[in-house]
């Protein structure tokens, strides 16, 4: 099968695919005929699918995936400006959660919703590591505690400006300011030198945490995890990512306790317009 195929019954010639295709590879040799490849095409596509997603009459199918393969674009189920403009703002970082575990069937879609995140030349270069036993994530909290102590010893500038001292001595009294008791975490990770992997995996993460909503749950950026997966030799060894990854941010993930009641303020924006 080649790269392309398209039907010639169904195809109205209308150049839609032409111009949606982010590489260019997609041409009409003259006028009236069909859309096919460019020659040495096959190089430059990046397996993204617009080509098949912008035909209103389902003729083009593309090797990885044809219109059958694409659920239908529903543009009612989007939310109006005002709709989005509250979901977004009513988002909060949750410190506190319940005790109840999130089924593994939830997290399971929530990463695939979170795979169709966009990622530079659509390289989709995002790893997940669910951490989702408790037990497992107070073992991990260990070896943070392990790098904080290590970072206050050695009198590191690092430790006070992140007051490291402050969430050594309260995991001491039995308080997790590391993970703030959350049930599940989810790290994303991706070869380390894989020039697309930090913002991929920052916008899968997000994609995660907004998409989390919907499902009742909260969530947090776990800054003093993954700082301790990037600098920590013992965390790296302990998360066993495949050789030669790293991790480029991680969510803690569960039941919110609490429930918000108002939105809250922020600073202004600040833009310039040229």
């Amino acid at each position: 099968m080649t790269l392309l195929t398209v039907d010639p019954e169904r195809c109205d010639r209308d150049g839609r695919c032409i111009a949606a295709c982010p590489a260019g590879i997609i041409a009409f040799s003259e006028k009236g005929t069909l859309p096919a490849m460019v020659a040495g095409g096959e190089d430059f596509c990046i397996r993204c699918g617009h080509c098949v997603a912008v035909c209103p009459r389902d003729a083009m199918t593309h090797r990885v995936m044809g219109p059958a393969d694409c659920p239908p674009f529903h543009p009612e189920r989007l939310p109006d400006p005002d709709q989005a403009e509250h979901f977004l703002r009513a988002r909060r970082s949750i410190r506190n959660y319940r005790r109840q575990p999130v089924p593994r069937e939830t997290l399971t879609r929530l990463i695939g919703i979170a795979s169709h995140a966009p990622s530079g030349h659509n390289r989709q270069p995002v790893h997940w590591r669910v951490i989702y036993r408790r037990p497992e994530i107070e073992r991990l909290n260990g070896i943070v505690i392990d790098w904080m102590r290590h970072l206050i010893d050695q009198g590191s500038p690092l430790a006070e400006a992140m007051h490291l001292d402050r969430v050594v001595a309260a995991q001491a009294e039995g308080k997790d300011r590391i993970c703030r008791g959350a049930p599940h975490l989810v790290a994303a990770h991706a070869p380390e030198d894989e020039r697309t992997a930090p913002a991929a995996c920052t916008i899968a993460l997000t994609y995660f945490d907004l998409a989390a909503v919907s499902f009742g749950l909260g969530t947090c950026w776990a800054g003093y995890f993954n700082a301790a997966a990037n600098f920590w030799p013992d965390m790296r060894a302990a998360l066993e990512l495949p050789p030669g990854h790293t991790t480029f941010g991680a969510l803690m993930v569960g039941y919110p306790r609490f429930t918000y009641h108002r939105l809250p303020r922020r600073k202004p924006p600040r833009v310039t317009w040229k």
